[in-house]
């Protein structure tokens, strides 16, 4: 297998790497969403998302050692991997075998022991007390993760785009002392989103919902003032946010931001007024029912939690007429049945739309799966955090990291 994707790339990929025999350390992102309570693994996407590349790297006789993580410390979902490895066992069809240990003996011992096409995952790596640590690649690479996995290893290859804007140590420290590339996923990654950036087809319509709203404003800010975006539709607490900048009456329940931010959201709907569109109505429960109306309409005591029906067809519309449609979080809260309707009804416009639709986040993307449309959409990033900030043009320190590697480390012949 080889690459498909024609864009030039300024850092190595699998391409560039004679893996047979080589032991690779392989950088994935498989941190999924888990149920409260049994912990077991709900939805699989990203998981799938990386089977490309360690099938190549199994089919080219490659000795594979994954490395990923799961939640963070202090955190509920933060737990081993065991699941993890049974899951990519499952999918990718072959055995891996799951390690409770990053670097110690066990680790050294199952990494020296490896023969063609064996697989191991490693623990959760963040169970380090320094990966988490923002630090540069040389320092990362002095850590006792890097110093005493690299000696082990021939190649690094990072697969994980949804973790490209962490300067971490798993991800950033290998590529000063190894030769380093990347996987398939990033690679695709990052030459959709440079294509989306830099030549999109027009008109093109982004659609920012979801239950955060700190990074949409510069997101907004990058892709109108650069002239990328024709339509920016807003749902969620995005688009309660630029309501009440507008002095709309939402209720105590539904207030976001006051201060600077709000100062912030008001310059920009005042120079971008025609090209922000806002929902005319939405969604709230009330005894148990679900009901619609315009702001005035809704009891100020309600919770307003989806777009209404009018909303979703003056969406469509714009959807429908667009060339390239970009869409970042749910509609509202859709994990509720009586509250998933505008979030059907944007994804299949979508998907009805014949433009080409690039769908971001983890809920969106789980959206989608729950919806069965997930394979009529053109292009699913793993990305959030990674993905905003490479919309607003700033560097990513995993693709930096690998930048830097490529004229550090010659690939091997």
């Amino acid at each position: 297998m080889t690459s498909t994707i024609p864009t030039p790339m300024d850092f190595n990929t699998l391409d560039d790497f004679d893996v047979e025999n080589k032991t690779v350390f392989v950088r994935v992102d498989i941190n999924s969403p888990l149920d409260p309570e049994t912990l077991a693994i709900l939805d699989t996407s990203r998981i799938e998302s990386v089977i490309p590349t360690l099938q190549e790297l199994y089919q080219k006789k490659a000795k594979i050692v994954i490395l990923a993580h799961q939640g963070r410390p202090g955190s509920w979902d933060f737990i081993p991997l065991k699941n993890h490895a049974e899951a990519l066992q499952r999918i990718l069809g072959v055995p891996v075998c799951y390690v409770d240990d990053i670097f110690g003996g066990k680790a050294h011992k199952k990494i020296t022991e490896l023969q063609a096409r064996d697989i191991i995952l490693l623990e959760n790596v963040r169970q380090y007390a320094e990966e988490m640590n923002k630090k540069t690649p040389g320092e990362h690479a002095k850590t006792d993760l890097v110093t005493s996995l690299a000696p082990l290893g021939d190649v690094f290859i990072n697969d994980a785009f949804a973790a490209a804007h962490r300067s971490q140590c798993s991800l950033v420290g290998f590529t000063p002392v190894l030769p380093s590339g990347a996987g398939r996923l990033l690679e695709k990654e990052i030459a959709t989103l440079t294509q989306l950036m830099s030549q999109p087809k027009k008109p093109v319509v982004f659609i920012l919902g979801g239950a955060k709203y700190g990074n949409v404003l510069p997101v907004m800010n990058a892709v109108l003032s650069q002239g990328i975006a024709d339509w920016v539709l807003l749902a969620g607490i995005p688009a309660l946010a630029f309501l009440e900048s507008q002095s709309y009456m939402l209720g105590e329940k539904n207030i976001v931001e006051k201060g600077e931010i709000k100062e912030k959201i008001q310059k920009l709907y005042r120079r971008y007024k025609n090209q922000i569109v806002l929902p005319s109505d939405f969604a709230w429960e009330e005894k148990g029912k679900r009901q619609e109306g315009i702001l005035s309409q809704i009891p100020r005591r309600y919770t307003i939690c989806d777009i209404g029906e009018k909303t979703i067809t003056s969406f469509r519309e714009k959807i429908l007429n667009a060339a390239t449609i970009f869409l970042s979080g749910p509609m509202g809260i859709f994990e509720r049945k009586i509250f998933m309707q505008g979030t059907r009804g944007i994804c299949q416009a979508i998907t009805d739309s014949q433009g080409f639709s690039i769908i971001g986040g983890g809920h969106t993307i789980a959206a989608l799966n729950q919806l069965e449309l997930s394979s009529q959409v053109s292009y699913m990033s793993t990305g959030g955090g990674s993905l905003e900030r490479f919309i607003m043009g700033e560097k990513l320190p995993v693709i930096e990291a690998l930048k830097a590697s490529k004229n550090l480390n010659k690939p091997s012949d």
